[in-house]
């Protein structure tokens, strides 16, 4: 296929709209099932860079979640413990493969953020990843490709109208790359720049030990930001994202955003948070929802007189602030990556709230000096990668 036609552009007023190579080539994906649309294919080629640099730096099967050109989350296919199964609505008793854990961690962590998503994943589509797709709110999904059980279980999904896309993983793009903006054409060469340990060897602060855990997680950091509208900063743990800051003009504001949701993440965790008694007809997106309010400041949303009984059997006990910066501070051994670097000791100051140990950030600050002091104060082991990650 050479030429795929579009409903419409980002907008429906913009058409026409098609899907095509310059160079008059075949195009690199086929539609399985479905009509993607213009930002579909935008979520869903960035998704697919993502996923498949993953697994190519960490040899482990990696999945992610996008939602408007940004992953929601990412993830590699490390084994889900029983308190991920608890947070991530998975049954105890339900086998899953290493593809089915890397999406239910990537979708997991932001959930609120992955309602609607575009899913990808770096291996063939199983059916233990479709079974648990299909229960969430997705706009479509591109893999290198499918078993036949999982393409039937995802082509009756929205009613049969489920976005698939099959992508050719040995495709790789031209080395130039061009885009319009107003009339004007921009070109640039491709972003071929990898992502590996390599990056991590400039350790620049007095705690030089970094575990390979941590490389891990720096590494699921950095190549996240890489397909991040900027300014980005990703919060990791356990070979996932947990806290995504993207698109924001200050970079300290990044930092709060992605760490505003590492800590909804590790909130929901909290045995109040794992015990609340839903009602049994509620709906996933509602109960996701009625989480995120209930671990936030603003619990009374959900709590008050008239309207918990929308949701719960019994009204939960309160969460308290008390509680909640007590559960908080058991978190620890969190990475933290930048795009770009940190200008001020500011955004240190915000990380370790968060449980950060480890992060890894470009340098070239005039006041790195300042951002070193701040990590070894809170005996951080930070890298400084000498390379800027900027997406747009």
């Amino acid at each position: 296929m050479k030429e795929l036609e579009l409903k419409y552009g980002c907008n429906p007023n913009q058409k026409p709209a098609r899907l095509y190579m310059a160079d008059g080539s075949e195009l690199p994906v086929t539609v399985l099932n479905g009509r993607p649309g213009y930002i579909n294919f935008m979520d869903a080629l960035n998704s697919w860079q993502l996923v498949r640099e993953l697994k190519e730096a960490t040899g482990l099967p990696a999945a992610a979640s996008f939602k408007h050109v940004s992953p929601a989350g990412a993830a590699v296919g490390l084994p889900l413990t029983e308190i991920d199964r608890q947070i991530y609505f998975v049954d105890k008793e339900q086998e899953l493969t290493p593809i089915a854990c890397a999406y239910i961690r990537a979708r997991g962590a932001d959930r609120l953020c992955s309602y609607g998503d575009w899913a990808a994943l770096s291996d063939i589509c199983d059916a233990a990843t479709a079974s648990y797709l299909k229960a969430e709110v997705s706009d479509g999904i591109i893999a290198p490709g499918y078993t036949e059980e999982a393409l039937e279980i995802l082509k009756s999904k929205k009613k049969g109208n489920y976005n698939i896309v099959q992508i050719d993983p040995n495709y790789v793009p031209k080395a130039q790359e061009r885009r319009e903006i107003f009339g004007v054409v921009f070109e640039q060469g491709h972003n071929f720049y990898k992502v590996d340990e390599s990056l991590l060897e400039n350790i620049v602060t007095e705690n030089k030990d970094l575990p390979v855990a941590a490389k891990t997680d720096l590494i699921v950091s950095l190549i996240t930001l890489k397909y991040t509208q900027s300014n980005s900063v990703c919060y990791v743990k356990n070979g996932q994202t947990i806290g995504v800051g993207a698109g924001q003009q200050s970079r300290v504001h990044c930092v709060r955003l992605a760490g505003s949701k590492a800590d909804n993440w590790m909130r929901s965790q909290h045995p109040k948070g794992l015990t609340l008694p839903f009602k049994d007809d509620i709906r996933r997106p509602a109960r996701d929802n009625a989480i995120d309010v209930y671990i936030s400041d603003e619990y009374e949303d959900v709590l008050a007189e008239g309207v918990w009984q929308e949701t719960f059997k019994a009204k939960p006990e309160v969460l308290t602030s008390e509680e909640k910066k007590a559960w908080l501070a058991t978190m620890t051994d969190v990475a933290l990556g930048s795009d770009a670097f940190f200008p001020f000791g500011d955004n240190i100051e915000r990380a370790v709230k968060s449980g950060v140990k480890y992060v890894a950030e470009p340098g070239g600050s005039i006041r790195d000096d300042n951002v070193i002091e701040a990590a070894n104060h809170h005996g951080m082991v930070m890298a400084f990668t000498g390379m800027r990650l900027f997406h747009h």
